[in-house]
């Protein structure tokens, strides 16, 4: 049953879509051995209630035979007859995911099901070229994304004159507002809400694909326009397939990707993007000199990524969760075989989550599109989520990211650059903004959502603050301007780890599989309906507040969002998308006093007073399994007490049929069972 990687993905058993094989009839006394079994099962926490903040495996403590019996049950309701021994060692493995070398009996893994496993926390970026091809492909999504935002950046200093509305009339300035904010206009309204019956017809990809078709042919079309309404209804209809594509991308990724790398990935969606705001000001630049048809090709170049887009992305593997909402349970075990370097991880994850939906199931149900909305403010694992989602994207609008990637051309124009200028300074501001998104693919993972966030908000203050100041500069001396562009800098620099990359991973992660859809596009509407706002407004709080106004009053919100993050916004780094529902059963009265009573004074002991000796923040969350380093460390010391008692005992029982041949080891990194390292090494 173990397979072998062939071309990236796993040869392992695949299955038929055969009818479900009849269950084993059971007699009176193993029934009766059953009911025993299942009322010594552990009390589950409660999802809307977890006062003790504690993160529960929700297979953790169901005795063995019980276990397998209820693997043979899913295997025989589900069709998945053929791989029942490979799900059984799945169970045990997903039960105690630290101990599964000690598997002993029938279900004994192979060594080489063991080197797997172990890879999984000694290497975990040691992936199927599947799952990086289905990364590359959300990618470009996200480079569409990026693009289009910026493609009007460039036009808005030459197209409002061609389209006459270019005055400073409140009517003109507002239309140009409005332009520009079109796409977030149909984003919020609709494209985000299409999501859930989209996902729900086609599926991720499919939807993917319709959204990329939108994107494609709007951007197009808004090349060709002659007046400000058919430029809007473009944009608008460009919206429609943004919004679509940004309430589904980052939750695609986060499905198909392993847990302790999942941030990291995810994230990819935020570096992208940056990726695409890059490569939209190179085109604004190269093509800002051709003459009057620049802000056509400006508006029009978004195109190019659109196309890879949807020509790629039904190569990719469906998202297996997807298909498991569906019932199509041998497709997501082949989904799975993609994207999981062994079959028994396939078979791990496949059991593992069809348990934890099980439990979402008990709590949410299953119900209609408006019920659905309405239980993300009524049922209380929901509503946490959807406050914390909230949030974080919330506050990326009120960080001002969007006064630059909207406006920076105009804002360096009135700061005294030229035009060809003004442009070369935003293309510094895009370069950045890319470049500095890197290190997030390192800290996202290790650090943690919550802590970049508060780190970066307070330094995203300062730096708008200088920005503002520094246009009290006479704009005669060369300081006005450098010092504006050098503070903006600094500002994209402290933006792009932290809140750039986080509100949509946080986001797509956050919800059960039951709302993600509908989470997911209710929280990408609020981040593009205040998108819009801003985008309407800022030209005309620009001319009433002038620059040092609007940059203070932005500088303001950032102080306000980190205060909003620090008492609503929980951890939620390397947990499965399953085990989050207890992260968000935890009450949020109970994560703000925990907050407020225990995080912060330990902070202000630690770092203000300098107290070194003060002892170490107890947590607020307690896990099952650990995670990071510790994970590594337990790993290793689970080992040494094999070893231990290896050596102690006279002989090692091994199963009759066993003929798997002595795990020779690889390279120093994997360790065969009953070895104990001398000198670790950490690969991350």
């Amino acid at each position: 049953m173990a397979g072998s990687r062939i071309g990236g993905r796993v040869d392992g058993p695949r299955l038929r879509n055969s009818e479900a094989s009849a269950e084993r009839p059971q007699s009176s006394n193993e029934k009766y051995r059953m009911d025993e079994i299942k009322e010594s099962q552990p009390t589950q926490v409660n999802l809307n209630a977890n006062l003790e903040a504690k993160i529960q495996n929700p297979l953790a403590g169901i005795p063995q035979q019980l276990l397998l019996h209820e693997v043979d049950d899913f295997a025989n309701e589900k069709g998945l007859g053929d791989i029942i021994p490979l799900l059984r060692k799945g169970a045990l493995v997903a039960r105690d995911p630290t101990n599964y070398e000690d598997i002993d009996g029938p279900e004994r893994l192979s060594d080489e099901e063991v080197e797997a496993l172990r890879n999984e926390v000694l290497h975990k970026w040691r992936q199927p070229k599947a799952l990086y091809f289905t990364i590359v492909c959300c990618s470009i999504g996200a480079a569409v994304q990026g693009w289009d935002q910026t493609g009007s950046n460039g036009a808005n200093l030459t197209f409002p004159k061609y389209m006459g509305i270019h005055t400073n009339s409140t009517r003109d300035v507002l239309l140009v507002g409005l332009v520009n904010a079109a796409p977030y206009i149909g984003s919020a309204i609709l494209g985000c809400w299409l999501s859930d019956p989209l996902n729900h017809y086609l599926g991720r990809r499919g939807t993917i694909f319709v959204s990329g078709n939108f994107c494609l042919w709007s951007v197009i079309g808004s090349a060709f326009t002659h007046t400000w309404p058919q430029l809007f209804i473009c944009r608008i209809i460009l919206g429609l397939g943004m919004g679509a594509k940004a309430s589904t991308v980052p939750i695609y990724a986060a499905e198909n990707s392993p847990a302790a790398i999942r941030g990291a990935l995810v994230m990819s969606w935020q570096m992208w993007t940056a990726f695409g705001i890059f490569l939209g000001f190179c085109a604004n630049l190269v093509v800002a000199e051709v003459g009057d048809i620049a802000w056509r090709l400006q508006l029009g170049s978004a195109f190019i990524p659109a196309v890879p887009l949807v020509i790629l992305v039904y190569l990719c593997p469906e998202s297996p969760r997807w298909y498991m909402k569906k019932g199509l349970y041998h497709k997501a075990y082949n989904s799975l075989l993609r994207l999981r370097n062994n079959p028994i991880q396939a078979a791990r994850d496949l059991y593992y989550i069809h348990s934890q939906l099980e439990l979402e199931a008990q709590i949410i149900g299953r119900n209609t599109y408006m019920n659905r909305f309405i239980e993300l403010f009524t049922i209380p694992r929901l509503r946490r989520a959807t406050l914390a989602a909230f949030t974080v994207m919330m506050a990326q609008q009120m960080c001002g990211i969007n006064v630059i990637a909207f406006y920076s051309s105009t804002v360096f124009v009135d700061a005294g650059a030229t035009p060809h200028q003004a442009l070369i300074a935003s293309f510094g501001f895009g370069l950045v903004n890319f470049v500095f998104a890197w290190p997030a693919i390192w800290t996202i993972d290790t650090y943690g959502r919550r802590s970049l966030l508060l780190f970066t908000f307070p330094n995203m203050a300062w730096s708008l603050l200088a920005v503002g100041l520094s246009s009290l500069i006479p704009t005669e001396s060369k300081a006005h301007l450098g010092l504006m562009a050098l503070f903006i800098y600094v500002f994209g620099i402290f933006y792009s780890p932290g809140e750039g990359p986080v509100p949509f991973t946080y986001s797509a992660e956050v919800f059960p599989l039951s709302h993600r859809e509908v989470g997911m596009g209710w929280a990408v509407a609020v981040n593009l309906l205040w998108a819009a706002i801003l985008s309407i407004t800022l030209p005309k709080m620009k001319d009433a507040m002038g620059i040092l106004g609007a940059f203070l009053f932005y500088a303001g919100l950032n102080v306000i969002a980190f205060c909003m993050i620090f008492l609503w916004v929980p951890e939620t780094k390397q947990r499965t998308l399953e085990e989050l529902d207890y992260v968000f059963a935890v009450p949020t009265r109970t994560h703000m006093h925990y907050q407020l009573t225990q995080a912060l004074p330990w902070w202000v002991n630690r770092y203000v007073f300098l107290k070194r000796k003060t002892p170490g923040l107890q947590p607020l969350y307690q896990f099952d399994s650990p995670t990071g380093r510790s994970q590594i460390d337990q790993l290793y010391a689970n080992d040494k007490i094999r070893a231990v008692q290896r050596a102690n005992s006279p002989t090692v029982t091994h199963e009759p049929n066993r003929s798997d041949p002595p795990h020779p080891g690889s390279q120093g990194s994997t360790v065969s069972r009953g070895h104990v390292p001398t000198t670790p090494t950490y690969n991350f």
